[in-house]
């Protein structure tokens, strides 16, 4: 199976920590861990598999983890594993770095040298939540001995290159079940040039990457500003362009490879979230021509008849219609961007 996920609540209590070690193992690298709540551990790990990416999912509740000399010359894949925290606080230690984790941070470490690692748990912290990355050394484009500086070092996923790529997991992890063998592949290939543009990037090394890594990065930034600025009635091609500093002509080369311009889609998703505002339930008095002028389409013309257009019905019809749903169904839902503790911190372990 390409995704599978599981959950130890299905097993009897007495099994349910040693089956998670044994998931942990096959799917990260063979690891010693030791937890205060083996005796009855809560936790689920799934794993995805995309061509020349594997990612991990695991939750847990407090315990310690080693990776020694011995196990590494019993097995090594040679991986680099980056691990994004969603939930919970977290330390990990390779070679002469230690770094304390929080939700919303990235950490990478490889499987081919000793390491270390607990996760904290308690009453206010909880339970730890994480996405890992698998990610073979052979396909990484950088020097080695410039990644070495990255090793247990903590790096912010809430801006930048990092929410691209934070984003970019949560939504593959997110829609893994319904995905077939071809999207996997593809989104294999682009979280492959995503994640070293990533690397490249907190490394000054942008000119190790392959131009296709270079310009997934630039479209996948492309991509958040266009999602950031829908409200702005001066985003254009033209000023998209301007603010990552390349030619009008170069956006479009990028664009080329998709179904939509780069035009379409800032209408597109400026469609997508004013459907959105007129069916919550929160902004049920906003009119339906200032709900359109929040996401840009200030002409209520031009919004009336591109919103029909896409959807079939008038913005008024389909606010209409929600509310009549609404009284019908309860709906509620949550975040899923994780948020700081504030609490991060990485230092140099004394030598010796």
């Amino acid at each position: 199976m390409a995704f599978t996920e599981f959950d130890t609540a299905e097993l009897p209590a007495e099994h349910r920590f040693d089956w998670w070690r044994e998931v942990v193992a096959r799917g990260v690298a063979p690891t010693r861990i030791t937890s205060d709540h083996a005796a009855d551990f809560a936790g689920s790990a799934g794993s995805l598999d995309l061509g020349r990416l594997q990612i991990t999912t695991m939750s847990f509740p407090g315990l310690r983890s080693e990776r020694t000399a011995g196990l590494i010359r019993r097995s090594d894949p040679e991986t680099y594993e980056l691990t994004l925290i969603l939930a919970g606080a977290m330390v990990v230690g390779q070679g002469r770095n230690e770094t304390r984790l929080c939700a919303g941070d990235f950490a990478m470490w490889t499987s081919s040298r000793p390491y270390n690692g607990h996760a904290e748990s308690g009453p206010v912290i909880g339970d730890s939540r994480a996405i890992i990355l698998h990610l073979r050394r052979a396909l990484v484009p950088l020097p080695e001995a410039k990644i070495d500086r990255l090793l247990a070092v903590g790096i912010p996923a809430r801006s930048g290159t990092g929410r691209v790529l934070a984003q970019f997991l949560d939504s593959v992890v997110h829609e893994a079940p319904v995905l077939d063998a071809t999207e996997r592949e593809r989104l294999g290939g682009t979280g492959l040039d995503l994640t070293t543009g990533f690397l490249a990037h907190h490394l000054d090394a942008q000119e190790y990457l392959p131009p296709e890594a270079r310009h997934a990065m630039l479209l996948a930034r492309v991509d958040r500003f266009l999602r950031d600025n829908l409200s702005d009635t001066r985003l254009t091609p033209r000023a998209v362009a301007a603010q990552h500093h390349i030619s009008v002509r170069l956006l479009h080369h990028l664009f080329r490879g998709r179904d939509e311009s780069v035009a379409a889609t800032i209408r597109r998703l400026r469609l997508e979230r004013c459907r959105a505002d007129l069916a919550d339930p929160r902004l049920r008095a906003m009119p339906v021509q200032d709900i359109g002028a929040r996401w840009g389409l200030v002409n209520a013309a031009t919004f009336n008849r591109l919103f029909r257009t896409t959807f079939g019905v008038t913005p008024g019809e389909y606010q209409r219609a929600s509310r009549m749903k609404a009284a019908l169904f309860a709906d509620d839902g949550g975040s899923r961007t994780p948020q700081c503790c504030g609490q991060c911190e990485t230092r140099r372990r004394p030598e010796g």
